[in-house]
């Protein structure tokens, strides 16, 4: 016949309180973050149009190995921690990638005091090599040259990867993809959704990493 354990008895109510009470730990810390997302995406004007694309589901910053200029090799989960506006394209910079890369600085730019909450990031697809001349439209960006892109970000339909401007948010989640060609309109267009995002974020997510 099967004894009764008193003691295993007596540690189960524990056990059960103490899942609870690491559950309600963890809801929480998450809360703001879930708030600040049903308010962007749930709780919003049906009025409202985004200039950017929605990503569902979002997708999480895969473990690539890139390099950045100086040959320091890292991994791009390491850019979590602040908001990122990613640019793609080859180091040769065509005229798209050159005029991306403008609009990045001047978003960055335009967003006054929250700027410091968001990176530049350009992603050098190919062994090209980066014109000197862009030197001064790099300062401080974040350019690291890594493959395999195309198992993380999506261009859309009939699109190439490098049409596109794409926002990662501080948890390190691909979550918006801003029109392929975009112009001084649509920049302003972006501008808003940005700043729609940083308000939205603005109770859990702080400048630097």
């Amino acid at each position: 016949m099967p004894q009764f354990d008193s003691a295993a008895a007596a540690q189960t109510p524990d056990t059960r309180a103490g899942r609870w009470k690491m559950l309600a730990v963890l809801l929480v810390c998450a809360a703001p973050v879930i708030a600040s997302y049903f308010t962007y995406y749930v709780i919003r004007p049906e009025a409202r149009r985004n200039y950017g694309e929605l990503i569902d589901p979002q997708r999480p910053l895969p473990a690539l190995a890139a390099v950045a200029q100086d040959g320091t090799r890292v991994e791009l989960p390491a850019l979590k921690g602040q908001w990122l506006l990613v640019s793609v394209a080859g180091g040769a910079c065509d005229a798209v990638c050159r005029q991306h890369l403008y609009f990045q600085r001047q978003l960055r730019e335009s967003l006054g005091r929250e700027k410091d909450r968001l990176d530049r990031v350009w992603l050098v697809s190919d062994t090209a090599a980066i014109p000197d001349a862009l030197g001064g439209a790099l300062v401080d960006a974040t350019v690291l040259r890594v493959s395999g892109l195309d198992q993380w970000l999506q261009a859309a339909a009939g699109k190439e990867l490098q049409d596109h401007l794409y926002v990662v948010d501080p948890l390190g989640n691909w979550m918006m993809r801003f029109p392929a060609h975009m112009d001084a309109a649509g920049a302003a267009q972006a501008k808003r959704d940005l700043e729609r995002l940083m308000r939205a974020a603005s109770s859990w997510d702080r400048a630097g990493r």
